[in-house]
C-alpha cells in the first residue's frame, strides 16, 4: 500500500494529495482496490488506512492556532502546532513536519519516538538546522544508543540535541513561551507538558501612571511590570488519571490533548490503570474540572473503533460534545 501511494504521488508530481483524488487514482489501478478487508473501499476507509502509515495527519483550527497530529495506541503518536513551532511526539514523522525543529517527547514507547533517526536524518540530508528534542532525563542515554545504532547503519551523523527534563522544571523556550514539565504515571519514565504564554503585565501599584512616570521608575532600575504565564496547551501522553491531576494547570489550559485508549463499559479500569492508560469514565468523574474550551481524546485502542467512541461520548457526556474531539 506504501509502495503504490508513493507512486501515485510521484505521478502526480507532488508530497500531498487530498483522499479523494488518491482514492480515485488507487481505485483505476484495479488490482483488487476496489475492495479492500472485505469492504468496498471509500475515501474514510483509504484515510484511516494511511494513517496507520504516517500518511495524512489530522487537521483542526482553534482560534489563531492549528492543530495537526494523529493518535492510535500502538500504531503513532505525533502533533504539530506550527504557530507554537512546536511538536509532540515522534511516533511518525510525516514530510509536512520536517520543518519543525523542536519537539517535545513523553516516553520512549515505538508508538511515541520510533522515528527520531528518520527526523533527525532527513533533516541532516535536507542541510536543516539539527533538531532540539526534550525528553524524559531516564531516557536519553538509551535513546543516544539508537541513533548511534543508525549512524553506523545509515553511514550519515545523526545531529541531534537531545535534552533530558524532568518533573518540576521550566523550559524556556523563546521570550513568548515557556514550558512546565509535570510527572505522569505510565508503565516507564514518562512526563507531561504545559506550553505557556508569556507577557509582561504592569504590576498594580504603578497601573494609572504616565508613560513619563513609568519611563522614569524604570530609568530609576525599578521593575514595574511582572510576568505572567496564561496556560494554553496541555499535552498529557500516555498517563493513567494521576498524570491529570498532577498538575492544576492541566485543567485549565485553553488546549487539552489527553489520552482515552478505553472507553467500553467491559473494559476494567483497575488493569487500564495498572498499565498507565486511562478509560473515558476517569474524564467523566473529573467534569467539574475541565476548564479547557477544547479537549482532544487520544491514543485509542486499535481495539475499538473512533466512530463508536464518538458516540459513546456523545451519550455519556452531551453537554460536552462541543468541546471534546
Amino acid at each position: 500500500m506504501v509502495h503504490i501511494g508513493g507512486f501515485l504521488f510521484d505521478a502526480f508530481g507532488v508530497d500531498r494529495l487530498q483522499t479523494s483524488t488518491l482514492l480515485d487514482g488507487l481505485l483505476s489501478l484495479g488490482a483488487g482496490w476496489e475492495n479492500v478487508g472485505g469492504r468496498a473501499l471509500d475515501a474514510r476507509g483509504l484515510s484511516d488506512g494511511l494513517r496507520v502509515f504516517g500518511v495524512g495527519p489530522s487537521k483542526m483550527r482553534f482560534g489563531r492556532q492549528v492543530l495537526q497530529g494523529y493518535s492510535r495506541a500502538a500504531v503513532q503518536s505525533y502533533w504539530l502546532i506550527p504557530e507554537l513551532k512546536l511538536g509532540f511526539e515522534l511516533g511518525a514523522s510525516p514530510w509536512s513536519f520536517m520543518g519543525n525543529r523542536t519537539w517535545l517527547v513523553t516516553h520512549g514507547h515505538l508508538d511515541h519516538l520510533a522515528a527520531l533517526p528518520v527526523f533527525v536524518a532527513r533533516r541532516r540530508m535536507m542541510k536543516m538546522e539539527p533538531p532540539v528534542i526534550y525528553l524524559p532525563a531516564e531516557i536519553v542515554d538509551d535513546a543516544w544508543r539508537v541513533l548511534k545504532a543508525w549512524q553506523r547503519l545509515d553511514r550519515g551523523r545523526m545531529n541531534c540535541e537531545l535534552i533530558g527534563v524532568k518533573p518540576g522544571e521550566l523550559i524556556a523556550l523563546s521570550r513568548e513561551h515557556r514550558v512546565a514539565v509535570f510527572p505522569t504515571k505510565h508503565t516507564v519514565p514518562s512526563c507531561g507538558y504545559i506550553v505557556y504564554d508569556v507577557r509582561k503585565k504592569l504590576k498594580p501599584e504603578y497601573q494609572g501612571l504616565r508613560g513619563d512616570e513609568i519611563r522614569d521608575l524604570r530609568q530609576q532600575g525599578l521593575e514595574v511590570a511582572a510576568e505572567t504565564l496564561t496556560p494554553l496547551v496541555c499535552f498529557t501522553g500516555d498517563t493513567n488519571p494521576a498524570g491529570l491531576d498532577a498538575h492544576p494547570d492541566v485543567y485549565e489550559s485553553k488546549v487539552l490533548i489527553t489520552e482515552m485508549t478505553f472507553f467500553r463499559p467491559e473494559h476494567r479500569r483497575e488493569k487500564i490503570h495498572k498499565f498507565g492508560h486511562m478509560h473515558l469514565d476517569d474524564l467523566l468523574e473529573r467534569a467539574d474540572r475541565f476548564r479547557n474550551e477544547l479537549i482532544i481524546l487520544a491514543h485509542l485502542s486499535t481495539r475499538t473503533h473512533v466512530s463508536e467512541a464518538r458516540r459513546r461520548i456523545a451519550q455519556r457526556a452531551p453537554a460536552d460534545r462541543a468541546r471534546l474531539t
